[in-house]
């Protein structure tokens, strides 16, 4: 290994070689793991062929049903993104230091998820080729194409809080340029980026069940939900992964974050629910018929409802500083989002859009799933590398951010 002639160089290194080990010893589970990775990835890749050889031929959507899995995941992964920023925002801008420790983990999180969320909607795109066209052919009145400009000023600001916050660690100057950054962000993660994917869903008159007010805000309180629990998960699973020490004190904060969002977002789908039950619309009871008693009964209160609140929240209150149960909790309402993505898209997909019109039917095809199977192996893969090569846990960013002083 090259000396460095920094010692906080050195230091970085040393630890970025000794987590680059864990990786590299042959144990069977990470073993089993990277054969995993390497397999969903080869899967990514045939189907991705498959998806430009043939274009959306190669998926099970219609005229009837246009939007399926890869929107609904796409939405899944915009609000992973945009929930686990504004948890970084509580370290570098609110100034919570006892979150520091998944600070910087939080901002990898935002930035792989909406590298997998952009993924999801090229997939989805009938000509992936005229995606800029948006960019070159601007229309003012286009939410799609403000919303486009907004992930590109996201990005940025991301990439640019994490490289501050890798490099110059506990410096000064780096704080003020974080927490400016980070102001500047919020807005727009909430605003632009999740709530303006809200709002793409809610200017769409001829789906009445999207079309309310409340859609952009319900979208950001579950990006909250998510983002946190993804971050409390990496934290929980810490020790398995990189054989780090974890704070339970820490732990329990994130879990009673997460039980806070988790109410809020709840209260607010109950509204949201309740609404449009009494205003009586012949497509949104139809929506909320395959739903709550219908063919997709089975997702909303068997995964969303049960397991994707009750359950975790039982186990939060009980075990709020456990690490075993503490994943298990935020793992289960990971599930419960990702149902409610899908529980927003397919209901309104399936219901006719007029009376006397046919009903949509709709399951991924084989094609769906591969290329779905391949970007979250990639989001996984590449989530090991920044953990790998990177300073993301305690105290390293600012033993890297001494070579700059």
């Amino acid at each position: 290994m090259a000396v460095s002639h920094s010692s906080g160089t050195l230091t970085w290194r040393t630890r970025s070689t000794a987590k680059a080990e864990i990786w590299t010893r042959p144990t069977p589970g990470r073993v089993v793991l990277l054969l995993a990775l390497a397999a969903g990835l080869a899967v990514g890749v045939w189907a991705l062929a498959v998806r430009i050889g043939q274009g959306l031929s190669s998926t099970w959507l219609t005229s009837i049903t246009p939007w399926g899995a890869w929107v609904a995941l796409y939405i899944f992964f915009v609000g992973l993104s945009a929930g686990a920023f504004l948890l970084s925002s509580a370290v570098y801008v609110l100034g919570r230091h006892d979150l520091e420790p998944v600070g910087r983990e939080a901002l990898v999180v935002a930035i792989l998820s909406m590298g997998a969320a952009l993924g999801f909607i090229a997939l989805d795109l009938g000509r992936m080729d005229r995606a800029l066209a948006a960019f070159f052919f601007w229309n003012p009145t286009s939410v799609l194409a403000w919303e486009m400009r907004f992930y590109i000023l996201y990005v940025a600001i991301l990439a640019a809080e994490l490289w501050l916050s890798v490099r110059a660690g506990r410096e000064a100057r780096a704080r003020r340029w974080l927490k400016a950054l980070g102001i500047s962000g919020i807005p727009i993660a909430i605003f632009g980026v999740h709530g303006g994917t809200g709002l793409l869903f809610a200017v769409l008159k001829a789906r009445p069940l999207w079309n309310t007010g409340l859609y952009p805000v319900l979208f950001v309180v579950s990006a909250l939900v998510s983002g946190t629990a993804l971050v409390t998960l990496l934290y929980a699973l810490r020790p398995v992964v990189w054989r780090r020490n974890v704070d339970r004190s820490l732990l329990s904060s994130l879990s009673r974050a997460l039980l806070a969002f988790l109410a809020v977002e709840g209260g607010l789908e109950l509204f949201e629910y309740v609404v449009a039950a009494y205003r009586g619309e012949p497509l949104e009871g139809e929506a909320l018929r395959l739903m709550w008693s219908g063919d997709l009964a089975w997702l909303f209160w068997g995964v969303q409802v049960l397991l994707g609140m009750v359950v975790p929240t039982v186990i939060l209150l009980r075990r709020p500083d456990r690490p075993t149960a503490v994943a298990a909790g935020a793992g289960l309402v990971i599930a419960g989002i990702l149902a409610v993505r899908f529980n927003i898209v397919l209901p309104q997909m399936l219901a006719p859009v007029m009376e006397g019109l046919p009903a949509g039917v709709y399951l991924p095809s084989a094609v769906e799933w591969g290329a779905s199977l391949g970007i979250l192996s990639a989001f996984t893969g590449a989530y090991l590398a920044f953990g790998t090569w990177l300073p993301l846990h305690d105290g390293e960013a600012a033993d890297a951010g001494r070579e700059d002083r």
